[in-house]
C-alpha cells in the first residue's frame, strides 16, 4: 500500500472538499507514491510525535491539526513548525492532516463528542450550504439510461436519505458536424436533429471530478454539452457542530460535572446558571464561538465548545448555558476516532495510536 491508497481511504470518510476555506488539510509533507510501513495517528504533529513515528517504524503520520497552517517563506528551524517539517523530511516521514474536513462529517469530531456524552437523536448543528450541486447534460434518448446508470455508479443522484435521484425532459437537439469533426450521429456538413433527453442529477461537491470522468467516458457524443449549478439545499449530513438529547435531564451543575469527567477537563469556564434543566445539548469541537446563535436557535439548553472570549459569554443572554471546556479537551477523542476508522479499513500493517499528550495548555 502506498500513501495515495491511505489518502483515498481517509478522503472517502472526510473529503477535502468538506474542509473550511481557511484551512490547510491533506498531505502536507511527503510523496503520495511512497510505500507505507506503519501509520502513527496523532492529535498534533510535533517534534515529539515525529520521534515517536521514528521509534515505531511509522513513515506516515495522520494527524488532526495541520502543522503547516499558513505559508512558510523559509525553513530554517527557527520555529517549532519549521523544526517539525525538517525532521519529518530528514526521516522520510509523511504528514497528512484532516482538521475541518473531519469536523464537518457526520461521524467525525463532533460525533465523537456526542458519543462520549451518550447523546441520542443527533443532527448537524450548522449544515453546509453550497455543497449539493446539479449536473445537467443532453444525450440521445436511446443512450439516456446507460448514461444515467454510469453517473449513478459514480455517486450522482443522492440527496439526504435518497439515491438514484434524477429528472428528465424530452426534446430535440440539433447540430451540424464540421469537416474536422468525428460525429457519432449525423454527417459532416449536414444539419442533424436528434431525439434527446435533458438529464438532471444531483451530486455532492467532492464528487465532481469522478462524475465528469464518468460523463465523458460514457456519453456517446464527441463533444459533450453539460452545465453544473449549485443548489440552495443545505447538506443535512455535512457541517459544523452537532446537537442531541441527553438520556435524562440534568441540573446545570450535574451536567457540567458530567462534561468535566467525560472530557477530563482541567477546568470549565461557563456562563451563569439559569436554573433550567439540561436535556438538549449542542457541541462543537475546537473554536466554536461562531455557533452560539445556532445553538440557541435550535433550542439547546447547553452549548459545549472552546476558545471563547470574554464578550462571547454575553451572547448566552439568559437563554443558554455556554461552556468552554478547552480546545484539546473538546477534541480529545479525535485521534481514537481516526485510529478506529483506519484499523477497520486497513489490516495489512499497523495503525498505531500515539501515546503523546500534545495539549500545550496546563492547569494549576
Amino acid at each position: 500500500m502506498i500513501i495515495k491508497d491511505v489518502i483515498a481511504i481517509l478522503e472517502n470518510w472526510a473529503p477535502i472538499a468538506y474542509a473550511e476555506d481557511f484551512d490547510n488539510v491533506g498531505l502536507l509533507v511527503g510523496s503520495i507514491d511512497t510505500s507505507v510501513t506503519n501509520i502513527l495517528v496523532t492529535h498534533d504533529a510535533l517534534e515529539v510525535t515525529i520521534q515517536e513515528a521514528i521509534d515505531k517504524d511509522c513513515n506516515l503520520i495522520v494527524c488532526f491539526h495541520p502543522i503547516i497552517f499558513s505559508g512558510l517563506k523559509r525553513i530554517t528551524g527557527t520555529s517549532y513548525v519549521e523544526r517539525v517539517v525538517i525532521k519529518a523530511i530528514q526521516n522520510n516521514i509523511a504528514i497528512y492532516a484532516m482538521h475541518t474536513a473531519l469536523d464537518n462529517v457526520a461521524h467525525g469530531v463532533n460525533h465523537g463528542m456526542c458519543t462520549a456524552l451518550k447523546l441520542k437523536d443527533t443532527q448537524i448543528l450548522i449544515p453546509k450550504k453550497q455543497h449539493i450541486f446539479k449536473l445537467t447534460t443532453y444525450v440521445p434518448s436511446d443512450k439516456a439510461d446507460m448514461l444515467k446508470q454510469a453517473l449513478f455508479n459514480a455517486g450522482a443522484g443522492q440527496i439526504g436519505q435518497y439515491d438514484s435521484c434524477s429528472f428528465i425532459t424530452k426534446g430535440k437537439g440539433s447540430f451540424r458536424p464540421l469537416e474536422t469533426a468525428n460525429p457519432t450521429l449525423g454527417k459532416k456538413g449536414e444539419l442533424h436533429v436528434e431525439d434527446e433527453i435533458q438529464l438532471h442529477l444531483t451530486f455532492e461537491k467532492h464528487l465532481e471530478k469522478q462524475l465528469l470522468k464518468a460523463l465523458f467516458e460514457t456519453h456517446p457524443y464527441e463533444e459533450v454539452a453539460y452545465e453544473i449549478t449549485a443548489l440552495n439545499n443545505v447538506h443535512q449530513y455535512v457541517g459544523m457542530g452537532m446537537v442531541g438529547e441527553l438520556t435524562e435531564s440534568l441540573s446545570e451543575k450535574e451536567f457540567l460535572d458530567l462534561v468535566k469527567n467525560t472530557f477530563s477537563c482541567g477546568g470549565i469556564r461557563h456562563s451563569k446558571f439559569l436554573d433550567k434543566p439540561i436535556s438538549k445539548v449542542a457541541v462543537l469541537g475546537g473554536s466554536g464561538a461562531f455557533a452560539i446563535d445556532a445553538a440557541k436557535k435550535i433550542g439547546a439548553q447547553a452549548f459545549i465548545t472552546a476558545d471563547l472570549k470574554y464578550h462571547d459569554y454575553y451572547k448566552a443572554e439568559d437563554d443558554i448555558l455556554i461552556a468552554d471546556i478547552g480546545h484539546f479537551e473538546s477534541e480529545r477523542f479525535t485521534k481514537n476516532l481516526i485510529t478506529d476508522y483506519l484499523k477497520k479499513k486497513i489490516a495489512n500493517f499497523a495503525v498505531i495510536l500515539s501515546v503523546e499528550d500534545t495539549n500545550p495548555i496546563h492547569y494549576i
